[in-house]
């Protein structure tokens, strides 16, 4: 009898002590989830906090270190966008239709400066088209110099961030079914306007997520730019240059550039997840 009593508390049904078992890692992983989610929301709540309790922020952002780095990021990422949706289009559609001998080679180059460190994207834009580059001579024979100049922050800035739009292009286009556009052709478009008016709209979506990334790495972009183009008040030095060089003189100003640039950041990000469960519905 003193027996069964002794064993009765540990003899507990099987699908309890199961249970157990279920619960105890699901306990862990939500503590695990919930330090890194702090770890990663802290800082931005820290330069939030930092920036409501300061009241001079509007006023640093009219500061000339201020005022020409937000110019100058958003002129030349609009350039970079321009350029990107430009020429990654074409790019993009070469890759997702055409079949030639390199075409995987041509693919991994694409993706390349994705996975780069930024400076070495900007030693290799130094090493290509600066004084002692590889294009160097022919571009001063012409009276072109392009390191150290806005020309250079815009070509950086491309050189990292137009793989985002090809990549997102690219996918968008192989989407396209191929037997709508044949029906364009049939009832007598041209290739351009097939291009036009079936291929573009259906990708459209597509194209918009890779604008949107696009967009967002260029106004980011650090290591390649002061490489290249290196940080001259007015002339080279984006946002995020400007960010690094008031931190010794200018701490308001700094905080002022990291607030605008995690706005629209934030901004862009929202964008791009209100696309990707627009493409989840329709999917």
């Amino acid at each position: 009898m003193v027996a069964t009593n002794l064993a009765a508390p540990t003899d507990r049904p099987a699908h309890a002590r199961q249970d157990s078992q279920v619960v105890r890692p699901k306990v862990w992983a939500d503590v695990a989830a919930a330090v890194l989610a702090l770890f990663l929301g802290l800082p931005l709540v820290g330069l939030l906090s930092r920036g409501l309790t300061s009241g001079d922020l509007l006023a640093a952002l009219t500061r000339p270190i201020a005022y020409e780095a937000l110019r100058l990021s958003l002129t030349t990422t609009a350039v970079v966008l321009v350029l990107s949706l430009t020429l990654g289009s074409a790019l993009a559609f070469m890759l997702a239709r055409r079949r030639f001998l390199g075409v995987s080679l041509l693919d991994t180059l694409v993706d390349l400066p994705m996975v780069l460190p930024p400076a070495v994207a900007g030693l290799a834009l130094l090493m290509t088209f600066g004084r002692r580059g590889v294009f160097g001579a022919p571009l001063g024979a012409l009276g072109l110099e392009l390191p150290f100049t806005t020309a250079a922050v815009v070509l950086a800035a491309t050189f990292v961030s137009a793989p985002f739009f090809v990549r997102a292009a690219r996918a968008g286009f192989q989407a396209v079914p191929r037997e709508v556009e044949e029906a364009g052709r049939v009832d007598g478009c041209s290739d351009w306007q097939v291009f036009r008016f079936i291929t573009a709209p259906v990708a459209a979506p597509a194209l918009f997520g890779g604008a949107i990334l696009c967009g967002a790495r260029a106004l980011g972009e650090f290591g390649a730019t002061i490489m290249f183009a290196g940080s001259f008040q007015g002339r080279t030095q984006t946002m995020p240059l400007a960010i690094y060089s008031a931190l010794e003189s200018d701490l308001d100003a700094a905080i002022s550039l990291s607030l605008v640039l995690l706005l629209v950041s934030f901004v862009l990000l929202l964008a791009f997840r209100r696309w990707l469960g627009g493409q989840a519905d329709t999917g």
